[in-house]
């Protein structure tokens, strides 16, 4: 089973969520995104997928943006509390362990943004460019759940490594953001393995 690690705070302060009768209240967007022609680069869009086929609360939309990032920075401008990006991370990890990333600095410049690869970084610091010249404010909280890939080679698929990340950063990513759906179609399976303890 793949490792979940933490780099950096993952929980704001209870006194800084808002909340209400079923959790946070502020508008919240899972964004998956990644190629997913380039292999284990589609993981992404493969959990936005499973995420979305989940019963969750109606300030949560999930949003499988592929390589679409451009227009990703352009819904943000619409108002969200909290972002969450899903995506293929490399950080030195064995393929299929998952990472929760902080991201701290959503005003930097974006670099050249590329139609295969739309990083995370490129996405935000679009966003902050848009945000400085439109006054739009950016999400007040962005976290990566990042997968580490074995391979970003040309071809459609996920290594079997990163297939089986999918359904543990599903469960990641619930976790995040407090909140206990049921799947949409069919009860929950009996006898899961059990997930690992983060890092």
């Amino acid at each position: 089973m793949p490792t979940a690690r933490r780099d950096g705070p993952t929980r704001a302060a209870a006194a800084d969520r808002p909340t209400g009768d079923e959790g946070p209240v502020g508008r919240v967007l899972v964004a998956g995104i990644g190629n997913i022609f380039l292999g284990d680069d589609g993981f992404g869009v493969e959990a936005a997928r499973a995420l979305s086929a989940r019963r969750l609360p109606a300030h949560i939309e999930v949003a499988d943006i592929g390589v679409r990032g451009v227009h990703l920075a352009y819904q943000l401008l619409d108002g969200y509390d909290t972002l969450v990006l899903v995506d293929a991370t490399t950080r030195g990890g064995d393929p299929g362990t998952l990472y929760v990333i902080e991201h701290t600095d959503a005003g930097t410049a974006p670099g050249a943004l590329d139609g295969h690869r739309m990083t995370p970084d490129a996405v935000l610091g679009l966003l902050g460019t848009l945000c400085a010249g439109t006054g739009a404010e950016p999400p007040r909280r962005t976290l990566v759940v990042g997968c580490e890939p074995a391979l970003v080679d040309e071809g459609i698929g996920l290594s079997p490594a990163v297939a089986a990340a999918v359904p543990q950063a599903v469960r990641l990513v619930e976790e995040l953001l407090d909140v206990h759906p049921r799947p949409a179609s069919r009860p929950p399976a009996v006898g899961t393995a059990p997930t690992h303890a983060a890092k």
